[in-house]
């Protein structure tokens, strides 16, 4: 008996699971039509939707996309957990695009493998835990295509230096989440730690990733435009230079958003709910690389 209803769930768990998906992407689908015929929006905020995203990227995607030329309709996205919440799912199943996801748990590979979208898209997920000294060996042995559509950064710590690293893809479009605690004009990063863990190097969980002025210092030099930021200040998207011209170009200042999440932890665990203005003080001696003076401070120092 219990393993007939074990096997009944599970039918009934994957139908639901199914039918939600289609209505979901009936629903993006208009909303992408719509995002096609805007022109000469004012900011990234007129074309966000969210169906699989954190905070409407997949309405920014779809505008991106539907703006530019994209021969090679490949992704690479890392940082995905379970890709139930991503940046490239709406892309994977809207679009049918194909692409390349890793993680560094196990166990969310494994149900991504399991999930319908493995078996009904072409999809590649990998688990490898990511550094700046194997990133291009992990994307070279899925694609060997320079020119791919879309990159999607988002590992919670060393971003900076890894999509610095990357050299055998040339994206069109990459997207960036940026740690808006840092603010709109320092161009700072966490030093390079191959082995870096959020939620073990302070426990706060605040400490991580880069400033948005870094990453818009190095995207000028890889050849890369800014043209935005999410509303709700998590994600930075950038254009190769190429390819730029239908968008429109900020300033780091310009296109800088504060984070909505109030997602800070306390020592013990617990949700601390600090807002922006709050966050900076409780990492202030952290170290940070300050990308303008070439050097390490800790935080207090390099914002002083």
């Amino acid at each position: 008996m219990k393993n007939f209803l074990r096997i009944w769930y599970k039918k009934i768990y994957q139908k639901t699971n199914y039918d939600v998906h289609k209505a979901l992407l009936m629903n993006g689908k208009i909303l992408s039509q719509l995002n096609s015929q805007k022109q000469n929006i004012e900011s990234l905020d007129e074309v966000e939707f969210q169906v699989f995203s954190q905070r409407g990227e997949d309405g920014i995607i779809q505008y991106l996309i539907s703006k530019i030329e994209i021969p090679n309709k490949i992704f690479v996205e890392f940082g995905v957990e379970t890709y139930t919440e991503s940046n490239t799912r709406f892309l994977l199943m809207n679009n049918n695009w194909s692409g390349l996801v890793l993680d560094g748990s196990e166990k969310n590979i494994d149900f991504i493998k399991k999930d319908f979208i493995y078996w009904k898209y072409d999809i590649t997920a990998k688990r490898s835990f990511i550094t700046k000294d194997n990133i291009n060996d992990l994307i070279s042995s899925y694609t060997k295509t320079e020119d791919i559509g879309l990159l999607s950064v988002d590992i919670d710590g060393n971003d900076y230096w890894v999509w610095e690293a990357i050299n055998c893809i040339q994206p069109r479009i990459v997207i960036c989440e940026y740690n808006s605690a840092f603010g709109p004009e320092k161009k700072v990063t966490i030093p390079y730690k191959e082995n870096f863990i959020r939620g073990v190097e302070h426990y706060s969980e605040l400490y991580f990733g880069a400033s948005l002025a870094a990453f818009c210092d190095l995207a000028e030099k890889k050849g890369y435009q800014f043209v935005g930021t999410t509303s709700a200040g998590v994600n930075a998207y950038f254009v190769r230079n190429d390819v730029a011209s239908p968008f429109k170009k900020y300033t780091q200042k310009e296109g800088f958003n504060e984070s909505a999440n109030r997602d800070s932890k306390t020592k013990v665990g617990k949700l601390s709910f600090l807002r922006h203005s709050e966050r900076l003080r409780v990492i202030e001696n952290m170290p940070v690389f300050d990308l303008e003076k070439g050097e390490i401070l800790k935080i207090k120092d390099s914002f002083k």
